[in-house]
């Protein structure tokens, strides 16, 4: 099914995101050299949420804001694991957003 094969792909870019360090959907998006769009990505994310080894919360909108988190179970679980790993959360959106961003390589 492609969707699926569309989510393992989003999956392997996340799987990437070194601790400490966030990425977009769009970013994602472009580096897996689609014409799907961020939205898409975050569907992909949506449904990550039974794989442990996938960091959903490392996953930010393009203004650093944690527009996921509502999936998450907990109030504020996202918030909570990103400041576990450094990354200062002000109003739901990461603080120096630009010094924790992480670019996806772009795939062929």
């Amino acid at each position: 099914m492609e969707e699926t094969n569309f989510f393992e792909r989003v999956y392997a870019v996340v799987r990437q995101i070194p601790y400490g360090k966030v990425t977009s959907y769009g970013a994602i998006a472009k580096a897996l050299g689609t014409a799907r769009s961020a939205r898409m990505v975050g569907w992909a994310m949506n449904a990550s949420h039974h794989l442990e080894d996938v960091p959903a919360h490392r996953v930010v909108n393009r203004k650093g804001l944690l527009t996921g988190k509502l999936h998450f179970d907990g109030t504020n679980l996202m918030q909570q694991l990103l400041e576990s790993e450094g990354i200062v959360v002000k109003d739901n959106q990461i603080a120096n957003f630009e010094a924790h961003f992480w670019e996806p390589e772009v795939r062929k």
